[in-house]
């Protein structure tokens, strides 16, 4: 099998990044799997192994040509940010500027063709705002970076899959945001990501924005006719099996027991609160659109346990199974 290069970046230093890091590339399964190299910072990622308990090599390179991919070996492109003294579970800006710099390295990566997805451990945004990087999350940062002009956020376990038409904006904001043709692009870009993933006919609930989907006219001022109706109808001409918009809390229920294989999201908190009922551990991020392939885990940098070993890495084994499993195989492998 070819496995494919997967560029995992380390997050936030200060936070769980370098914990989760080191216990996900130490997988057996992984390492079978894929040929992972972390764009980070070498000394940390020891640390990080030394307190989750894994006995394993962390050898710095240069880049991937110079990357040797055997059992109890983790390869670091190490770019030598992190301060000596830095403090596990603090804000600060250099702990920021380094989260930035590894996504900026993973970028360039994947611009070359050197990997076929970036898996990301989480950043802290104040932290980004800190170091002077104003993005409201990994998303938006990546998709300046790989010159892509909208994107999708999506959200998967193993039971119930999210795709957002707004993210990281407050409510008020997102549902002026929210509008026929961002509707129907957001559909379409999640039933293209389930099509590539092996399902040929993905069946697409679209989530109202009201109470009841409005129930006609009581709740909202009619936004499910005008914001979201038109868009789910020009997905449904070309053939793409969506439906709605319908009651948020019902299209959830009938999402879980297996109805429907994407929920289409209005906003942040609406596909985010379901996904995380389920278990923050079975929670994994896919941004759709990019160039590349990337996920993420479903949780943020868990300040209060990072640096103790408390953490539970399953999302980021998780995160790093998915990259495998949506990234494209090279013709080869060099070693």
């Amino acid at each position: 099998m070819n496995r494919p290069l997967i560029a995992v970046t380390m997050g936030d230093p200060a936070g769980v990044g370098p914990e989760i890091v080191a216990a996900a590339l130490a997988d057996p399964q992984i390492v079978a799997d894929s040929r992972a190299i972390v764009i980070g910072d070498a000394e940390r990622l020891r640390q990080g192994a030394a307190v989750q308990g894994i006995d394993v090599q962390v050898a710095p390179v240069d880049g991937v040509e110079d990357a040797v991919f055997e059992p109890g070996r983790i390869n670091v492109i190490d770019l030598g940010q992190v301060p000596s003294d830095l403090p596990w579970g603090e804000l600060s800006a250099a702990a920021g500027e380094a989260a930035y710099q590894y996504i900026v390295r993973a970028c360039e990566l994947a611009r070359r063709g050197e990997v076929q997805a970036i898996c990301t451990a989480p950043l802290n945004k104040e932290a980004l705002h800190l170091a002077g990087h104003p993005y409201p999350g990994h998303t938006e940062l990546l998709a300046e970076l790989l010159d892509t002009a909208e994107v999708s956020m999506m959200l998967a376990t193993p039971t119930l899959r999210v795709i957002h038409v707004t993210t990281h904006i407050g409510l008020v904001d997102a549902i002026a945001a929210i509008e026929p043709g961002i509707v129907e692009r957001t559909i379409r870009r999640g039933h293209q990501a389930l099509v590539a993933a092996g399902n040929p006919r993905p069946r697409i609930g679209v989530a109202a924005i009201n109470p009841h989907a409005g129930e006609g006219g009581l709740f909202g001022n009619g936004e499910e006719e005008l914001k979201i109706l038109p868009g789910v109808r020009a997905a449904q001409r070309d053939g793409i099996d969506a439906h709605g918009p319908l009651p948020a809390d019902t299209l959830f229920f009938l999402a879980g027991r297996g109805d429907y294989d994407l929920v289409v999201a209005m906003y942040h908190d609406q596909g985010h609160g379901p996904i995380k009922v389920l278990g923050i551990e079975a929670g994994v991020n896919i941004t759709v659109g990019l160039p590349v392939p990337r996920t993420s885990v479903d949780h943020g940098t868990a300040f209060d346990i990072a640096g103790t070993g408390r953490v539970d890495s399953r999302s980021m084994i998780e995160a790093v199974r998915q990259a495998i499993e949506v990234a494209p195989r090279p013709e080869h492998e060099t070693r």
